[in-house]
């Protein structure tokens, strides 16, 4: 039931409205009970049902494969990919620098916070693959790290 407060030429109104069936109302102004016959049909308003769509699976083609190799894997050519989607903020490799595990390789900023991407293995900078400023997806390849 609707209420409503209505001053009409300094006369004050309190209008409820008791039931609506097609283009008829059932309405109580100030105690008294009227039926009003309406131009067009009446109809409630729905509120929208939200419906959540399926979960997407992740980008990955091969879910269980790492991003990154593990510390003990064999030495050799590795990559260093991003974990999410974000910007790089600043890279502080360049080509030929030696690494060790740990060392902090680029800043990537994702969902408003700053990650620190560091090496997973020991080796020289092959190439790296992004610049300051550049937007990455999840899984995308920064810096290949070689023997």
């Amino acid at each position: 039931m609707k209420s409503f407060k209505f001053t009409i030429q300094g006369n004050k109104y309190d209008v409820n409205i008791v039931n609506v069936e097609e283009n008829t109302a059932e309405i109580e102004v100030n105690g008294t009970i009227y039926k009003v016959e309406v131009d067009k049909k009446i109809t409630a308003s729905k509120t929208p049902k939200l419906v959540r769509t399926v979960a997407v699976p992740s980008t990955e083609t091969t879910p269980s494969q790492l991003k990154t190799s593990a510390p003990t894997a064999p030495k050799g050519a590795g990559y260093i990919k991003s974990p999410l989607p974000g910007v790089i903020l600043d890279v502080y490799v360049k080509e030929g620098d030696q690494v060790k595990i740990g060392q902090k390789l680029i800043l990537l900023e994702a969902m408003k916070m700053e990650n620190n991407i560091n090496a997973d293995k020991e080796g020289i900078v092959k190439s790296v693959k992004v610049k300051k400023g550049d937007s990455v997806l999840e899984g995308d390849v920064l810096i290949e790290i070689g023997a």
